[in-house]
């Protein structure tokens, strides 16, 4: 058993609590408190959320973290 991890992150908009909504989904989990912060060079807030998940295979840095 290997355990993945993943920074998801997006700009504050809808698209992100999507992205966070479709790993949990797929059977991530959230791991940590999410962040946000100010991004001056878009002058937008962004988000951020780990999240982890334990799969079958060995971990293998060529893995497709999105896809797993």
């Amino acid at each position: 058993m290997a355990k993945l991890y993943r920074l998801l992150t997006e700009e504050d908009t809808s698209a992100f609590c999507h992205k966070v909504s479709d790993a949990l989904a797929k059977g991530w989990e959230l791991y940590g408190d999410p962040s946000y912060t100010f991004d001056p060079s878009t002058n937008k807030m962004r988000c951020a959320q780990a999240v982890t998940k334990e799969v079958a295979p060995d971990y293998s840095p060529d893995m497709k973290l999105g896809q797993q």
